[in-house]
């Protein structure tokens, strides 16, 4: 044996410092594999019992915030939570939808899991910036022109809106092409656009078509605001005229660049 080649030794060699063989690698992963899958088993287990099983998450109160005209008492019952589920298993977005169709007056609903037992009805009401009279009852109109509620009472400080459409071919023309519904969101449109200390002061809003919307004061004066375009420049206008004319009780800017005024 002393006189093997250099080339056997270095076969040799090169045979004793290979790879340990592949099965007992495999074999050694798959240990680790299935130690790790009881693992995860012993500790879902208790989690989805907790979650889905045990009495401690459960529904069990409904609390409510953000109410100005409805009471809280309303909302519980329009939402329908379904005391006694598990928390978990409660359809957020089912309840967010029940109290959207039930009660209009509600613009926006936050409903969230209050851990361990509570659901949170976090609601923003609608705030009517214009009133209709209907009958002997008033409907309520908020800034995107949603009528959203019939109230027994005007509420206070609220404009009434007056769909005085005139009998001339125009207004017959804007009526059709814009629909009733339209008009009464750029009559929204210009209450938006008034000045704070004209928009405090206006009793009553007029619309005859889509371009001739005036504004009633309650101190008797009035305002010809045209249509809703180019809002902050009439506004701007409208300001500047009134400082310049104190004495005057008609206003027209429907043309910004051409403003009147006069004291009758």
């Amino acid at each position: 044996m002393a006189g093997s080649t250099t080339a056997e030794r270095g076969e040799r060699q090169q045979k004793s410092s290979g790879p340990p063989p592949r099965p007992r690698s495999r074999r050694a992963r798959l240990r680790v594999i299935v130690i790790l899958g009881l693992v995860l088993v012993f500790l879902g287990f208790p989690t989805v019992w907790l979650f889905y099983g045990s009495d401690w998450l459960r529904a069990e109160r409904v609390s409510v915030s953000g109410t100005r005209v409805l009471t809280p008492a309303q909302v519980r019952a329009a939402a329908d939570v379904p005391l006694g589920k598990p928390l978990i298993s409660v359809d957020t977005e089912a309840i967010e939808t029940r109290l959207r169709q039930k009660l209009p007056r509600i613009d926006s609903v936050d409903v969230v899991r209050s851990w361990p037992t509570g659901i949170g009805l976090k609601v923003i009401e609608r705030t009517p910036v214009l009133i209709v009279q209907k009958g002997g009852k008033f409907v309520e109109v908020d800034d995107e022109g949603v009528r959203f509620a019939t109230v027994s009472e005007a509420p206070k400080g609220v404009p009434a809106l007056e769909l005085t459409l005139s009998r001339s071919s125009s207004a017959t023309a804007s009526l059709r092409r814009f629909g009733e519904s339209r008009l009464v969101r750029e009559a929204v449109v210009v209450t938006r656009a008034v000045p704070a200390a004209v928009a405090r002061g206006t009793q009553t809003v007029k619309v005859r078509s889509y371009d001739d919307i005036s504004l009633e004061l309650r101190d008797g004066r009035t305002v010809v605001w045209g249509s809703s375009e180019k809002g902050a420049v009439k506004a701007r206008t409208l300001t500047a005229l009134m400082k310049a004319s104190p004495g005057a009780r008609y206003f027209d800017v429907s043309v910004p660049t051409a403003p009147a005024s006069s004291v009758s």
